[in-house]
């Protein structure tokens, strides 16, 4: 028994870590933090021009939050800002502020907005809650089926531009802060 207490006074902060899992205080936490170091700076989007310039795959659908399938063709033409996201995501509900903040500050008549929540259908009504709680107003789809090969991403979240000709003009996979004037600039610049 003494020798148990002895482990447990050495190594019972290690206790703290399954605790803050399965409360969901450390989702929190991670949030928390990686919203610091996006504010600090530290992750600013690098809008540099994608060099290899690939063709975007439109051949797909995705549906609104009230169930409204899209076919994404229908932004052929335009400048899309396209996020891949998850509310189990704790960098993707990092970057998020900075991505509303972006799409308050762009013509939306130039640059359509699809942050495309990665959840599973029978989530869509946390997608609703989360969104709703945070107040976001930029336009939140989910998958409708099958997604192109060029989205099968390794993590996310995973940010495309895609450019009016039908570009890849930018592609970044992890979180970063979009609500930079330079990269305020790459998208009206893409738009033009």
């Amino acid at each position: 028994m003494h020798k148990v207490k002895g482990i447990l006074k050495s190594y019972g902060w290690l206790l703290v870590i399954p605790i803050l899992y399965f409360s969901g205080a450390f989702s929190q936490l991670a949030t928390i933090t990686q919203t610091a170091v996006l504010q600090a700076g530290f992750v600013n989007a690098s809008p540099t021009v994608n060099t290899d310039q690939a063709i975007f795959d439109y051949n797909f659908t995705i549906k609104d939050l009230a169930g409204n399938k899209i076919d994404f063709s229908k932004y052929k033409g335009k400048t899309v800002f396209l996020n891949m996201w998850a509310t189990w995501c704790p960098p993707c509900r990092s970057e998020m502020p900075s991505i509303q903040k972006l799409y308050e500050a762009v013509d939306k008549e130039k640059v359509v907005f699809v942050m495309l929540s990665l959840d599973k259908d029978e989530q869509i009504e946390k997608v609703k809650r989360y969104v709703a709680q945070k107040d976001f107003t930029f336009p939140v789809f989910m998958p409708s089926g099958y997604l192109s090969d060029q989205l099968n991403v390794p993590s996310i979240p995973t940010t495309f531009v895609i450019s009016p000709d039908g570009h890849i003009a930018y592609k970044e996979i992890g979180m970063r802060n979009y609500n930079t004037d330079k990269f305020k600039k790459f998208l009206t610049d893409i738009a033009q």
